[in-house]
């Protein structure tokens, strides 16, 4: 099966001084959550996409062992994976606001649930020692990654994590997390603003009166 060229409905180009926050609570223990947290909003309209380039795609897919280091993604495989990105946040979102998901997400979803390939070969290499990994071309890498992250989310919102469940509470921040207690920031960075807006509003309330 071919990479197909998808629409993608965030701003690849876009980017932004600020650094990428640190992994959402949730992320390092569910690929999908840490795929869907790649594209970041930041304040001041500024934008980060971990994918936004083959390489830097590469590159993440290879930091979560779904892709070797020397992958040669190009820009129409990098482009699905994107487009899974968004059906993927879309279910994330339904669930957060208790709503029925879209079916084209759905669809997306068991769609690359089928592209996983039937088993991951055993190989050896000095440097690395053995390893499991399919031996096959690019597309097919694209597939498994795929796959992947398809089975992984279906595993988190089908699982008991999905309760916990939720969208950071500090805008614009569009970032999704598992909640431990009453947290629902994903970073120290977004608890911080969040606090700060809040002071603001009560000093800006309290001259008002």
């Amino acid at each position: 099966m071919r990479c197909v060229t998808e629409t993608v409905t965030v701003d690849v180009t876009a980017t932004a001084a600020e650094p990428a926050p640190p992994q959402a609570p949730g992320a390092e223990r569910y690929a999908a959550l840490d795929f869907a947290n790649s594209a970041i909003a930041l304040p001041g309209g500024q934008f980060i996409d971990l994918l936004g380039t083959p390489s830097a795609t590469n590159s993440w897919l290879t930091e979560r062992d779904l892709a070797p280091p020397d992958a040669g993604l190009q820009e129409m495989c990098t482009a699905q994976l994107r487009t899974l990105r968004e059906q993927i946040r879309s279910l994330l979102a339904a669930r957060v606001d208790g709503c029925e998901p879209p079916p084209s997400a759905l669809a997306a979803i068991n769609e690359a649930l089928t592209r996983a390939p039937a088993a991951s070969l055993l190989n050896w290499n000095p440097a690395r020692g053995l390893y499991r990994a399919a031996s096959h071309p690019t597309t097919q890498i694209v597939e498994h990654a795929l796959a992947t992250l398809a089975a992984d989310v279906a595993d988190l919102l089908t699982g008991p994590d999905a309760d916990r469940l939720t969208a950071c509470g500090s805008p614009p921040c569009n970032r999704y997390l598992l909640r431990h207690g009453r947290r629902h920031w994903c970073s120290t960075r977004c608890g911080d603003r969040a606090r700060a807006a809040r002071a603001y509003a009560r000093r800006v309330g309290a001259k008002g009166d």
